[in-house]
């Protein structure tokens, strides 16, 4: 069996940046099993796999190198531009099932870039002790923000939302996995994201999250568009309008993404963009 797939560049600025993604666009033959093995084999934070596509929609499945998401942002704006620019779906607003439900994104061929649409965040936990939310992240209780407390916010995915004191704070943490595993999974997050503001009114952020295979990630937009409700909840949103969110740098992979928080009538409704590169592709031979 000869699988095809794409290399594809999430949210970054220029090729071989942001967040990697392998995108497998026919894998209505493949087992579990074999999901599971190609997304150990890539290595990537996130490997995705359609199960069908057509028309304005698609379906498709995530898988970490240690097992299956639910939902993930860099994946979805990935994934949607690659099936978008090789015809495979058709116009510029797409539906995206997966398993965690159905996503809207909107894709921008000519401007090389993918948004996510429309998200409704949900609130989680906040965690008042301060200590253990310290050393999941290596770094001191004066470290964190004083007044802003970390929370659980998902947008299909949970993560903890950890403001810091000061960008250096963020850049100098050096998480302890055993005491970060023991902070996620006594709050019922997937993540710890923490983040600080620049001088610019945007982030500077970073994500662990090890109970999920990852140790690191480049780029995490279900973070971003957590984070982006999170400020928005706490009354501490950009005036522009529009969130900066900068992250991968300690990790040799610079990325940026945009996240909005919007109020209507039925709470808030998150989206969050960026740029994608094609940079590669190839056959699995199995």
């Amino acid at each position: 069996m000869q699988v095809p797939f794409r290399l594809v560049d999430v949210f970054a600025e220029q090729p071989l940046g942001g967040n990697q993604l392998c995108v497998v666009l026919e894998s209505s033959g493949l087992a579990d099993a074999q999901m599971q093995a190609l997304a150990r084999e890539i290595g990537f934070s996130e490997t995705t796999f359609v199960t069908q596509a057509g028309g304005d929609g698609y379906s498709m499945r995530v898988f970490t190198p240690s097992g299956e998401l639910p939902f993930a942002g860099h994946p979805t704006l990935g994934t949607a531009f690659v099936l978008a620019s090789e015809g495979r779906v058709s116009g510029r607003s797409l539906t995206q099932r997966v398993a965690a439900g159905t996503y809207s994104v909107e894709v921008d061929l000519v401007a090389g870039a993918a948004r996510l649409l429309g998200t409704t965040p949900t609130f989680g936990a906040t965690v008042d002790d301060s200590e253990l939310v310290a050393d999941g992240a290596g770094i001191s209780v004066r470290d964190l923000h004083p007044d802003l407390v970390p929370q659980v916010v998902s947008i299909g995915l949970p993560h903890l939302m950890v403001p810091a004191a000061s960008l250096s704070a963020v850049a100098h943490a050096l998480p302890d996995e055993r005491a970060l595993r023991l902070l996620v999974q006594t709050c019922g997050a997937d993540g710890y994201y923490l983040f600080a503001f620049d001088e610019l009114g945007g982030i500077k952020a970073r994500l662990w999250a090890p109970e999920i295979g990852v140790s690191e990630d480049p780029a995490t937009g279900s973070a971003a568009g957590a984070v982006a409700a999170y400020l928005r909840s706490v009354g501490r949103f950009p005036e522009s309008g529009t969130l900066a969110v900068h992250q991968g740098e300690e990790v040799g992979r610079p990325s940026l993404l945009t996240a909005t928080a919007e109020a209507t009538a039925d709470g808030l409704e998150v989206t969050v963009g960026g740029r994608v590169w094609v940079v590669g592709e190839g056959l699995f031979r199995l």
